[in-house]
């Protein structure tokens, strides 16, 4: 058994080491070889230093230094000193320094890597399957560094102000909160099944029940939901809760933990209050509960510019009480073969089609249809989008209201994105407060809570329809990304019974469903609310990544597939049967 000691990490090298012997360990980055010297870069966690290789120093680690190779695991003692002036490497926090090797113990050897480490270009799947070597590259040990602080950080905030981290269960009782979750059978009680918590919602309603008054978790959380690049199956979120409040103090505590937790890990300072804005606004300026407001470019109505059109299409639309609605972009001066570029991508982001009008030479109008448009159409134009004039264009989506809005707010994002509109380094956040309390799920032909069944709804909501009651619900939103969201609860039973009512819900499917929590509301209920961050997100944006995958330690892929643990894999009939469970054929819907 061979013992190994260090005594200072190889990025905290410094002046104060000069002269002294140091004991180092970590991996080799690279080796050089110039004839009597041997020069190894020693990397770990807090840097990398250069090692320092001669006969003339120690013969027996000098010849031993020739065996080494990348990512060999070494344990080394050496004299710390200056390198000559021509030597030295700025880019390097250590690199006016140097370790004269006297001692060298190899701890582990390393064969040939499945891929090289530096190279950028690397298959997804195959990163993934050696996570452990991806997370070896300095910008995986940034990212996840940058989790860390950010999570001690926000603890450290919330402990301050009189929260009490909690835990709540992992295994829990198969609810309807929005999205399809996670099954676990019981062995004990066999036919019976836990789920995956998707989040602590109700355990933080009930730790309010209990008289906690201010909970917080760092909470894992599961939804066997379709991915993207901001949605893995697992993931975690800051949880919080508070019991005796309204939005606004709910809403004060965000902004204070965010600011304090920007300028404790980034020395940001964040300019409170944030800023807020209604659904209604966001929706109609931007097509979006989360609107990128680091730009300015905005959906227009110009329903009204074709009340008398000959175009057959538009009529129908608007016969059937349809919208209208562009994008405003001037001086774009975009050639012909390019706006129909355009045309095939908004076709691509789901509409059926894109209209596009453009001011020419003089004031000319040029458009496919140019000849079905009245002569006084840029004149309209020039009023409902303020000063449209020559060389400007607009993208024209046509549809209902929600359709078509939805899909300029994504062409709005692509056009920003691609025309480089979106400026550099900037933290936009921002408050979308007033939500619908309901949504029209139109599969189902059915009303849905637009956030959980348990947000309250705003006053005056008894005598309005589901269409038109407004929720006690607001999110957070940066840069273009739900960062969070949250909401004041539901702590009338009667209210609640209520609203299971407008959801579709029989009293008996209600209680069984959430009989708990109905029974707790009887029995001294606070007000209450909160909200929940997701910290994966927050880090990704914080962090400068393209997706939540860069700042998690071991992510699934696109498809929920585990490469380095092969998950998910099949179990065998034995232990199925101990869950009193046997897999049936996959079903395949017949052609028609």
């Amino acid at each position: 058994m061979r013992y190994y000691s260090r005594t200072t990490g190889c990025g905290l090298i410094n002046e104060s080491n000069l002269g002294s012997t140091v004991t180092l360990a970590g991996w080799v980055q690279r080796r050089r070889d110039h004839g009597g010297l041997t020069f190894i870069d020693l990397r770990d966690r807090s840097g990398m230093v250069q090692l320092v290789f001669s006969s003339e120093i120690n013969k027996q680690a000098h010849e031993k230094a020739h065996e080494l190779r990348s990512e060999f695991v070494l344990n080394i003692t050496g004299t710390v000193i200056k390198r000559a002036d021509g030597t030295i490497n700025n880019e390097l926090a250590t690199g006016a320094f140097e370790i004269q090797v006297t001692s060298l113990d190899i701890l582990n050897r390393a064969k040939p890597l499945p891929f090289n480490l530096d190279d950028t270009q690397i298959d997804e799947e195959l990163r993934l399957k050696y996570r452990y070597l991806d997370l070896r590259k300095p910008q995986m040990q940034k990212n996840l560094s940058v989790r860390n602080a950010l999570i001690f950080a926000m603890r450290e905030f919330l402990h301050h102000e009189g929260f009490y981290d909690i835990e709540t269960p992992i295994l829990t009782k198969d609810t309807p909160e929005g999205a399809r979750g996670f099954l676990v059978p019981s062995r004990i009680k066999a036919g019976s099944f836990y789920a995956l918590s998707q989040s602590p919602q109700l355990y933080k309603q009930l730790l309010m029940a209990a008289g906690f008054e201010r909970y917080y978790q760092i909470a894992r959380c599961f939804r066997d939901e379709d991915l993207r690049a901001d949605r893995q199956p697992e993931f975690t979120q800051l949880d919080l809760e508070m019991s005796f409040i309204g939005e606004r103090e709910v809403q004060s505590v965000i902004e204070q933990l965010i600011a304090y937790t920007l300028k404790k890990v980034f020395s940001i300072e964040l300019q409170l209050p944030l800023k807020r804005m209604t659904y209604d606004e966001a929706f109609n300026t931007y097509g979006s509960d989360k609107p990128d407001t680091r730009y300015e470019l905005k959906i227009n109505d110009i329903t009204a510019d074709f009340a008398d059109t000959q175009l057959s299409f538009l009529r129908s639309i608007l016969q059937a009480s349809g919208k209208i609605g562009c994008l405003y972009l001037k001086q774009a001066r975009f050639s012909r073969s390019e706006l129909d570029n355009w045309v095939a991508k908004a076709q691509q982001l789901g509409a059926k089609g894109m209209l596009w009008i453009k001011a020419g030479e003089n004031r000319q109008l040029e458009s496919p249809v140019a000849k079905f448009l009245p002569t006084d159409f840029i004149d309209r134009l020039e009023k409902t989008c303020s000063g449209f004039d020559q060389g400007d264009v607009v993208f024209i989506i046509a549809g209902s209201y929600e359709e078509s809005w939805e899909l300029l707010g994504r062409l709005r994002c692509l056009v920003a994105k691609e025309l480089g509109m979106i400026p550099e380094g900037l933290l936009d956040f921002l408050w979308i407060t007033d939500f619908p309390m309901f949504e029209f799920n139109a599969e189902t032909k059915s009303w849905v809570a637009k956030h959980h069944p348990f947000t309250a709804p705003q006053a005056g909501w008894e005598e309005k329809n589901q269409r038109d009651i407004k929720a006690r619900a607001y999110d957070i939103v940066l840069n273009g990304v739900e960062l969070g969201g949250g909401s004041i609860r539901i702590h009338d039973p009667e209210r609640q019974a209520k609203v299971f009512e407008m959801l579709g819900m029989t009293p008996e499917q209600a209680e069984n469903k959430f009989g708990f929590l109905l029974e707790a509301q009887q029995l001294g209920f606070p007000p209450h609310g909160g909200l929940a961050i997701g910290i994966d997100r927050f880090v990704m944006l914080l962090a400068n990544q393209p997706s939540i995958r860069e700042v998690i330690a071991f992510p699934k892929t696109a498809r929920g597939h585990d490469p380095m643990m092969d998950a998910p894999t099949p179990v065998e009939d034995k232990r199925l049967r101990e869950y009193g469970l046997k897999l049936l054929p996959k079903v395949t819907q017949s052609a028609e």
